[in-house]
């Protein structure tokens, strides 16, 4: 990933911006989360209100959203996704296939990229509240070497 450069100049007010983060706070349905938002910022501006940002750095606030939307809807956060799955030893792409969402649907979910969907929540907790029902759903799925 090339190194983004350190200053630029602001395209409309002439500022003077220096690469850094100023905290950005989300609500969602009452919830809320502060995050520390990368971006081009002038040093006279604490609010960063006039700040620039990479379209990487919008991926900072998107997860964060990606994560508030979860809890609201009672899903799993990434982090417990990745927990689960990795107690029941499936690989992401092996739990795409096997709980479904694709193979690179857990990828994703971890990543805090996209939601977890309702189903695959299910499944995931009924999985790893019983653990052996994986070798269940391969069969189901027909599928022995998942």
């Amino acid at each position: 990933m090339p190194r983004l450069p350190d200053r630029r100049v602001h395209p409309e007010t002439g500022q003077e911006l220096r690469r850094g983060v100023r905290p950005l706070t989300l609500s969602y349905r009452g919830l809320e989360t502060t995050v520390q938002m990368p971006g081009w910022y002038a040093a006279d501006d604490p609010t960063g209100e006039n700040g620039l940002h990479a379209p990487g750095d919008m991926k900072v606030p998107d997860r964060a959203l990606v994560a508030l939307k979860a809890r609201a809807g009672g899903l799993l956060d990434p982090d417990a996704i990745r927990t689960i799955r990795k107690k029941l030893r499936l690989t992401q792409r092996a739990a795409g296939h096997l709980i479904g969402g694709g193979p690179n649907a857990f990828q994703r979910y971890e990543a805090g990229e996209v939601m977890i969907s309702k189903p695959a929540d299910t499944a995931l907790r009924l999985l790893a509240n019983d653990p052996s029902r994986v070798d269940e759903l391969r069969l189901i799925r027909g599928d022995t070497a998942a």
